[in-house]
C-alpha cells in the first residue's frame, strides 16, 4: 500500500505565502513590472469613463447643446481603443509569464527531486510528489500572472473611484467606504478556516492520485492477490472524504462570498437612499457617482474571489516551496561542489581516476526514518580488484553496505574511504560514475534496449554495446527479439520478462566499464541456465574491478575471493567458501539448509 505522507499543522502564512515565491520571481522582474503598469493604466482608463458620462449628461442633456460633441466622441473612442490595446498587451504578457513561470517551477521541482536522497522517496508517495510538480506549479503560475494583473487593475480602480467619489461628494463616498472595515473583519474570520480546509483537500487529492497510481502500476499484483475489492474500498474512502471536505469548503467559500456581497449591496442601498438631493440638482454627477459605486461592486466581488483563491493557493505555495527547500540527507559539501561540481553541472576536468579501494571504518548506520541501527561499529577492507561476497539472512544489512558505498545514504557515525580518502571529500557523481550497480529489482526506462544501454554510456559505439551484451550473456536474448537492440521495452520495461530486464541492466552497468561493480542479488530474477552462464562469465567480468556481490543464493558466490557472513549488522564469519564450509559454522549451516531446500524443490519439480 502507498505511503501516507505526513504533514504538519501550519498557521496561515503572512501575505498568503507569496513572500516565499520572491526568490523565484527575480528573473521575471521586467515582465511583472510591465503587468503592474499595464494593469494600473487599464484601470485608469476605466475610471475615466464615468467622468465622460458625467460630462455628457451635464453638458449635452441638461444644457441641451451639441457643442463639442465631435471632440467628445473622438475622446470617448480614444479612451475605449486605448483601453482595448492595453488589455491586449497585458493579456499577452500575462500569458507568457504564466507559461514560463510554471515551466521553470516544474523544472526546479524536478531538478530538486533528482538531488534528494532515497530516504525522501521512502517517506513521500508518488501521488504527493506528482501533485507538487504538476498541479501546484500550474496554480502558482496562474496566481503570479493573471491574479497579479487583476489585483492591480481592481485595486487601482477602487482607489481611483474612491478618490473621485470623495471629490464629487465626500458624504456619500464615506458611506460607500464604510464597508471596508466590515470586509476586513470578514476576511480575518474566514482566512484561517478556509486555509485549513483547502490544505486538507490538497492532501486528499495527493492520496487519491496515489491510489490511482497503485491501482495501475500494481495491477498484476492486485489481481494475483485478489484484492481488487480492498483497493476499491481504499479509493472510495478517500474520494468520499474528498467529497465531504470539498462540500464543506465550498459552503464556507459561499458564506464568505455572500457576506462580502451583502456588505457591498448595503453600501449601494445607502447611496441610493441618501443621494436623492444630489440626483435632483446634478444628474450627471449623481450618475457618475452611482457608476463608480456600482463599478466598485465588481472589484469587490473579484477581490473576494481572489482572496479565496489566494487562501487556496497558499497551500500549493507551502508544499512546493517546502519541496524546493528540502535538503538531501546525503549531500556534497559546498567545498566539494566548488571543486567537482554537482550532479547537474559536474566539473569532470577535476575528477581524479578511481582505483577501487574501499574501507568501512567503524561505521554505524541507522536509516533516517528508522529507530534501530542496521550496522554498528562495522569495519571492512575491500582491496582494489578483489571480489567480495556478502551473504546472510534477509534484514542482516547486506544491501545497506551497497547503499553506503554508492552514498545513497551517509553513515550515522564513522566513515567510508574510497582510495584512502573519505568519500564525503569527493563528488557523489564522480563516485557513482565509477560504480556499476545491478539491483535485485531491475528497472528499464521507456524506449528501446539501445536507449537503455546508452544510459550507462551516452556515446557508446555499436561494438561496445555488443561487447557489453555478450559479457552479460544478454546477446542471445536481444537477438531473439523482433527488432534486436531497437526493440521497445515498454513503460518500466514491462514488455520484457523480469529475467530479460535483469540481463539488460547487467549489460548497461558493464557498458560504462566501472571500476567498482556492485551486484545486489543480480541473478535472483534469471533462470538457472542463464545464472550458470553469468557465473561462468564472472571471472572475466570482475578482472581488474572491485566487485561486491550481495547474494541470498549461496551457490552463486563460491568463487569469490572472500565471503563475508553478516548477521545483525556485524560480520560473524569471513573466508573462502571451502574454509567456511570446513569451519562448520553459521555459513555452513545456511549453505546446507539452502542446498536441501533447492534439492527438494528440484525433486518436486521433476515429479
Amino acid at each position: 500500500m502507498k505511503t501516507k505522507t505526513q504533514t504538519k499543522v501550519r498557521e496561515p502564512l503572512p501575505f498568503f505565502g507569496v513572500g516565499r515565491l520572491l526568490p523565484y520571481l527575480a528573473p521575471y522582474r521586467s515582465a511583472l513590472l510591465t503587468i503592474l503598469s499595464l494593469g494600473a493604466v487599464a484601470s485608469l482608463f476605466d475610471t475615466v469613463l464615468p467622468l465622460l458620462q458625467q460630462y455628457a449628461l451635464n453638458h449635452f442633456v441638461e444644457k441641451k447643446t451639441l457643442d463639442t460633441l465631435a471632440p467628445f466622441i473622438l475622446a470617448y473612442l480614444g479612451v475605449i481603443l486605448c483601453a482595448g490595446l492595453v488589455n491586449y498587451i497585458s493579456t499577452t504578457v500575462a500569458t507568457a509569464v504564466e507559461m514560463r513561470f510554471g515551466r521553470d517551477l516544474r523544472r526546479l521541482a524536478f531538478d530538486r527531486l533528482q538531488t534528494l536522497s532515497l530516504s525522501f522517496y521512502n517517506q513521500n508517495s508518488v501521488g504527493y510528489l506528482h501533485a507538487r510538480t504538476m498541479s501546484d506549479t500550474s496554480r502558482i503560475g496562474t496566481l503570479v500572472s493573471w491574479s497579479l494583473l487583476d489585483l492591480v487593475w481592481h485595486s487601482t480602480y477602487l482607489i481611483g473611484a474612491a478618490v473621485i467619489m470623495l471629490i464629487l461628494n465626500a458624504r456619500l463616498a464615506l458611506i460607500v467606504l464604510s464597508v471596508v472595515p466590515v470586509l476586513s473583519l470578514l476576511l480575518a474570520f474566514f482566512q484561517k478556516r478556509l486555509t485549513a480546509a483547502e490544505r486538507d483537500i490538497r492532501e486528499l487529492k495527493s492520496e487519491i492520485t496515489a491510489d490511482f497510481n497503485e491501482g495501475i502500476t500494481g495491477a498484476k499484483t492486485i489481481k494475483s492477490l485478489a484484492v481488487e475489492d480492498k483497493m476499491c474500498r481504499s479509493f472510495y474512502a478517500d474520494t468520499a472524504q474528498m467529497h465531504k471536505k470539498s462540500t464543506r469548503a465550498a459552503a464556507m467559500r459561499g458564506a464568505f462570498s455572500a457576506a462580502m456581497q451583502f456588505a457591498s449591496s448595503v453600501a449601494i442601498a445607502l447611496v441610493l437612499w441618501h443621494g436623492g438631493v444630489l440626483a435632483a440638482h446634478e444628474v450627471g454627477t449623481f450618475s457618475a457617482f452611482m457608476a463608480y459605486a456600482q463599478g466598485m461592486t465588481e472589484p469587490v466581488r473579484w477581490l473576494v474571489g481572489a482572496i479565496s483563491a489566494l487562501i487556496s493557493t497558499q497551500v500549493n505555495i507551502e508544499r512546493l516551496t517546502d519541496l524546493l527547500h528540502t535538503e538531501p540527507d546525503a549531500a556534497d559539501t559546498p567545498e566539494v561542489i566548488e571543486k567537482y561540481g554537482d550532479n547537474l553541472a559536474p566539473k569532470t576536468e577535476n575528477w581524479e581516476p578511481l582505483r577501487g579501494d574501499i574501507a568501512f571504518c567503524d561505521v554505524t548506520f541507522r536509516y533516517p526514518d528508522g529507530e534501530e541501527n542496521v550496522l554498528e561499529h562495522f569495519s571492512l577492507q575491500i582491496p582494489q580488484g578483489s571480489h567480495i561476497a556478502v551473504v546472510g539472512e534477509t534484514g542482516a544489512g547486506k544491501s545497506t553496505l551497497a547503499s553506503l558505498i554508492c552514498r545513497f545514504f551517509e553513515p550515522t557515525s564513522g566513515k567510508i574511504l574510497i582510495d584512502g580518502k573519505d568519500a564525503r571529500t569527493r563528488s557523489q557523481l564522480w563516485l557513482r560514475k565509477n560504480i556499476g550497480c545491478v539491483l535485485q529489482t531491475p528497472h528499464l526506462f521507456s524506449g528501446s534496449i539501445r536507449d537503455n544501454l546508452r544510459m550507462g554510456k551516452a556515446d557508446a559505439t555499436e561494438e561496445e554495446i555488443r561487447a557489453a551484451l555478450c559479457a552479460a550473456r544478454a546477446d542471445g536474448v536481444v537477438d531473439r527479439l523482433p527488432d534486436g537492440p531497437d526493440t521497445d521495452v515498454g513503460e518500466g520495461g514491462d514488455l520484457l520478462s523480469t529475467g530479460e530486464k535483469q540481463l539488460i541492466c547487467f549489460a548497461r552497468a558493464l557498458l560504462s566499464d566501472p571500476k567498482i561493480l556492485i551486484l545486489d542479488e543480480a541473478t535472483a530474477s534469471v533462470d538457472t541456465l542463464t545464472e550458470q552462464k553469468m557465473q561462468s562469465a564472472m571471472t572475466e567480468i570482475c578482472k581488474g574491478r572491485t566487485t561486491l556481490t550481495i547474494a541470498h543464493r549461496l551457490s552463486t558466490v563460491q568463487d569469490a575471493d572472500e565471503i563475508l557472513v553478516v548477521r545483525d549488522g556485524k560480520i560473524v564469519e569471513r573466508g573462502r567458501h571451502t574454509d567456511l564450509m570446513r569451519a562448520g559454522g553459521y555459513y555452513s549451516a545456511l549453505y546446507k539448509k539452502q542446498f536441501e531446500y533447492e534439492s527438494a524443490a528440484k525433486i518436486l519439480k521433476g515429479n
